[in-house]
């Protein structure tokens, strides 16, 4: 299906994930592998097509949050190593992970335990990986009680320790007492590991603010999220990299009309036209993804002009004021969401309280997600679900 039928669609430029990923690598040393967090559908870019695009710039492990996650990468025929960030307890699940080649991330004894009884019980073995609280207070065994933790891991034969990991919670903070706090932890661990004579065969700790932070934090592995898709984690680390952000949001106008001086526009009336204008009715809402709470606070584009968006947003359409755009028509796109110099995820965050993370992860799977490249206007469109 062509993208000029879509009501509404995602848009991802795949040479972006491409150059964000090769930006990425350039801070690394030969050493240090790069793993593409791609959990939550890649946070709304399509699984799929980034892993792909970035296992081609040179990520060689991807990270997801769930076993379906992965398993959706094995089917499409991707097989590098996967690793599973999220807890996993039931037996239904390590059969999964055993049967789909995925490595899991260990967090407890307990777990430990049930992943042996499971393993032995089908005679597989299969590598884990190792979390350790230092301070997220998420998930994870706490870093005093590390050595007893992963010398019972590794007397067990089923398991494999491929790491030993933990997760930065403050990294994005320009006051780095946490983060410094953590690091100095997970040194005392791997210490400690050191000092009863097991020396893990891969570290890591650093998300992409960690990354862009710290070159201590980087170790054997770096799990990048934001920054493949062209974010920064904060403003203070934009001078430390060239990012590109790979996505934009577009949708179709369906209705152009005229409206009276004192018209109210949408539900509630939070917009009443100052003067005579010309509205448009766009084909996307909030059930896309387009929070209610940018009502009346947000810019668009259409024919290359910014527009201001007016009424409440709807569940299935919005309104933007167009009096000044001239020859505008049913079917012409708009670009509610864009990229570097138009409206962007860090404008929606800032506007609603919240990060740019969730904007990204907010756009529903209603809207087809298509994935382009500089010198190919569209590619094809992803069937991600």
């Amino acid at each position: 299906m062509l993208k000029q039928n879509h009501r509404a669609w995602v848009e991802i430029d795949l040479s972006a994930i491409k150059h964000n990923v090769s930006q990425l690598k350039r801070l690394l040393s030969p050493q240090t592998e790069l793993m593409a967090i791609v959990k939550a559908d890649a946070y709304g870019h399509g699984a799929i097509g980034v892993s792909q695009a970035a296992l081609q710039a040179g990520a060689s492990w991807l990270g997801v949050a769930t076993i379906p996650e992965g398993i959706q990468l094995r089917n499409a025929g991707i097989t590098a190593p996967i690793l599973i960030l999220g807890a996993t307890n039931s037996a239904d699940e390590v059969r999964a992970i055993a049967e789909y080649r995925l490595q899991p991330t260990i967090c407890t004894p307990k777990q430990a335990l049930i992943f042996h009884e499971i393993l032995q019980e089908i005679g597989s073995r299969i590598a884990v990986h190792l979390k350790i609280d230092t301070g997220m207070s998420r998930l994870g065994t706490d870093w005093r009680s590390a050595t007893e933790f992963v010398q019972l891991v590794t007397s067990l034969p089923e398991l494999e320790v491929e790491s030993v990991y933990s997760h930065l919670a403050t990294a994005d903070d320009l006051d780095r007492t946490i983060l410094n706090q953590q690091k100095q932890r997970f040194t005392t661990v791997i210490k400690a590991l050191q000092d009863v004579s097991i020396y893990p065969r891969r570290l890591h700790l650093a998300n992409t603010a960690g990354m862009l932070t710290d070159p201590d934090l980087h170790y054997d592995i770096v799990r990048p999220g934001l920054g493949i898709y062209g974010l920064y984690p904060a403003p203070h680390l934009k001078d430390e990299i060239e990012l590109r952000p790979a996505m934009q949001v577009k949708a179709r106008i369906t209705q152009v009309k005229e409206i009276d001086a004192g018209s109210g526009v949408s539900y509630g009336y939070s917009f009443i036209a100052p003067t005579d204008m010309k509205v448009a009715t766009v084909a996307i809402g909030y059930a896309d993804g387009v929070p209610r709470g940018l009502s009346d606070r947000i810019k668009v584009v259409v024919h290359g002009q910014t527009v201001a968006q007016v009424g409440t947003i709807t569940m299935d359409q919005c309104l933007i004021d167009v009096t000044h755009v001239p020859e505008v028509a049913v079917g012409d796109p708009v670009t509610i969401l864009g990229k570097e110099d138009l409206t962007t995820a860090d404008d929606w965050a800032k506007v609603l309280g919240t990060i740019s993370w969730e904007i990204l992860c907010g756009f529903k799977h209603r809207l087809p997600r298509i994935y382009v490249t500089q010198s190919d206007p569209v590619s094809y469109v992803a069937r991600s679900r």
